[in-house]
C-alpha cells in the first residue's frame, strides 16, 4: 500500500452511492505534507516529460496542483465554473459533468493564459467518470496546446472515467485506484 492508500484508509469515510470521503486530508482541509508527497510521487512519474504549465478545475484540485507546480517550477492555471466580472476578453468555454455535484457546469479558461507553445500536465484529485478531464482536454486542444500527461489523486477504478481517458491515448497516472467499496462494511479495496 502507498502513502495515499494508506491514509485513505485511515482517514476517508466510504458513502452511499460510490461516494468516497476524503475531506479531512484531501478536498476540504487538506494536508499540505501529503501534497507534498503527492508532488514529488507526480514529479516522479511524469520525469522527462516536457511540461510548461499545470492545469486544473476548481476547486479541490487547487490545492495539489499548486504544490505539484512546485516540483515543477511551473505556474498553474485553472478552469473556473462561474462567469465573474473578472474574467475578461475571449474565454474557452468546456461543459463538463460532476459525479459528485450531480450537475453539469461550463468551465471558464481565459485564451490569454493558454497557448499553443503550452504543454500541460492536468491534476486533480479525483477520477470518477471523467468529465472534467474530458473537459479540460477539450479546452486544452482548443488552444491548440498539448495534454503533456494527467495525474490523478484517487481515481474510482470501477467507474469508467480511467479507461475512456487512457482509450483516448493520454499518460494517465493515479495515485491511488480504488477498485472497489463497502459502504456498509466501511472498507476500500485498491488495484495492485
Amino acid at each position: 500500500m502507498n502513502f495515499l492508500e494508506e491514509r485513505i484508509v485511515k482517514d476517508g469515510v466510504v458513502k452511499e452511492g460510490n461516494v468516497l470521503k476524503v475531506d479531512r486530508f484531501l478536498n476540504h482541509q487538506m494536508d499540505i505534507d501529503l501534497f507534498n508527497e503527492m508532488g514529488k510521487e507526480f514529479k516522479r512519474r511524469f520525469e522527462g516529460v516536457e511540461i510548461n504549465k499545470i492545469m486544473t478545475i476548481e476547486a479541490s484540485g487547487i490545492g495539489i496542483a499548486c504544490i505539484v507546480a512546485q516540483h515543477f517550477g511551473v505556474p498553474v492555471i485553472f478552469a473556473k465554473k462561474a462567469q465573474s466580472i473578472n474574467l475578461d476578453g475571449e474565454m474557452y468555454i468546456a461543459e463538463v459533468e460532476s459525479f459528485t455535484h450531480k450537475c453539469k457546469n461550463q468551465v471558464i479558461m481565459s485564451k490569454k493564459l493558454i497557448s499553443p507553445k503550452d504543454k500541460v500536465l492536468i491534476i486533480d484529485d479525483f477520477l470518477a467518470n471523467g468529465c472534467a478531464l474530458q473537459g479540460l482536454i477539450s479546452i486544452i486542444q482548443d488552444a491548440g496546446a498539448t495534454v503533456a500527461g494527467i495525474g490523478i489523486a484517487i481515481e474510482k477504478g470501477f467507474q469508467p472515467g480511467g479507461k475512456i481517458i487512457r482509450n483516448l491515448g493520454y499518460k494517465l497516472e493515479s495515485l491511488a485506484i480504488v477498485k472497489s467499496m463497502d459502504c456498509e462494511k466501511g472498507t476500500i479495496e485498491f488495484a495492485s
